[in-house]
This record gives C-alpha cells, sequence and structure tokens, in this order.
C-alpha cells in the first residue's frame, strides 16, 4: 500500500530506484479507526497526512453545528496548511469518516529526505502547488456555485463519497440542510438527472 505515495510522486516527476526506497524507508504509516480526530480545532497542525484508504472530513463548529468544507479520499492530501506553516491553532477539526489508513508527514522527516535528494524539495513544492490548486478550485465552488450544482460537479467527480458517507454530512459539505439535499435529489430526479450516482 506504500507504494500509492511513490507512484503518486512518480506521476510529478520520474523517481530513481534509490529515490522511491528512501521515500519508503522514511513512510511512517498509521491505521485510524473512523472517528479519529487528526487534528483538532485549537491544536498546532505539525502533522501532513497522504490517503492510502479511507476518507478524511475536514469541519468547522459554527453556532454548535458542524459544517463540512472537506472530504479527502485515497490519493489525497490531508493538512491545515495555514496552521502548519505559521505554528498558529488550527480553527477546524480533521476527522476519520471511516477507518482510514495514512502516510504521516513531518517537517523532520521532510527535511532529512532533502537532505539527502535536494531534488524532493522541487518536487515537494509542485506537489503543494497541486494542493492549493485544489483548495482554491473547492473555495471558488463555494462562492460562485450553487447547491445544486457542487451536488452535480460531486456526483460527477466523486460518485463513490455519496456511498461512503451519511447524507447529513455530504449535505453539510454541499452547504444545505439534509433535508435541501432530498429536494435536490428528487428535482433532478424529475428532470432526468441521476439523483444518486
Amino acid at each position: 500500500m506504500k507504494h500509492k505515495l511513490v507512484d503518486y510522486f512518480r506521476r510529478i516527476a520520474p523517481l530513481s530506484d534509490e529515490e522511491a526506497q528512501a521515500m519508503l524507508d522514511s513512510m511512517v504509516v498509521k491505521t485510524c479507526p473512523k472517528g479519529t480526530h487528526l487534528l483538532m480545532a485549537g491544536q498546532v497542525c505539525t502533522e501532513a497526512y497522504f490517503v492510502l484508504q479511507g476518507c478524511v472530513r475536514q469541519y468547522y463548529v459554527v453556532d454548535g453545528e458542524e459544517r463540512s468544507n472537506g472530504l479527502f479520499t485515497e490519493d489525497d492530501w490531508v493538512l491545515s496548511i495555514h496552521s502548519m506553516m505559521n505554528r498558529t491553532p488550527a480553527d477546524h477539526f480533521l476527522v476519520c469518516a471511516e477507518d482510514t489508513t495514512v502516510v504521516v508527514g513531518t517537517q523532520q522527516r521532510e527535511q532529512e529526505l532533502f537532505r539527502r535528494f535536494p531534488r524532493f524539495e522541487s518536487i515537494s513544492r509542485r506537489v503543494m502547488e497541486r494542493v492549493l490548486a485544489e483548495q482554491q478550485e473547492r473555495l471558488a465552488s463555494y462562492v460562485t456555485d450553487s447547491p445544486e450544482q457542487r451536488y452535480l460537479k460531486l456526483s460527477k467527480t466523486r460518485p463513490d463519497i455519496f456511498q461512503r458517507l451519511p447524507q447529513y454530512q455530504l449535505a453539510s459539505y454541499i452547504g444545505v440542510k439534509p433535508e435541501s439535499l432530498s429536494r435536490i435529489r428528487k428535482r433532478l430526479a424529475t428532470r432526468g438527472k441521476p439523483a444518486t450516482p
């Protein structure tokens, strides 16, 4: 399973066998049961996670209610960039929405790899650029798309997520109440579009 991360990096830049092996040797893999918090609001983020298997949900608590704004599954990076870079407490939570296996990254392990293989620094920069681009796209969707458009995008890009999360969490991610999500599904069904993937 560890090879998934090596494969991910190889899609960004070719790796020598020695570089791939060094990456494998430095990896710390952790399996967390559903409900495990990888980060709590108020904590400073010191770890980054690469999802090998499972799903991590990012959420805020607003007026006592959870509001999801990130769903991370296989081959996704999970981290609180602002908290990690500025060493400030996070304002959100990261929780395993199902049993999840992740590679745990720390700045110390990253720096050790950079010392041995300086090329990893530019590869890591490209990875971070990709992560930031994905976050920017997600934020743009919340600003410009209607809940129905967000639902349709999710059903097109990540149909599996509908079987993996309860409806109230999906509704929260799309930005509506569960009953509104039911209405969106009914509306789409009457128009002949798939209500659920």
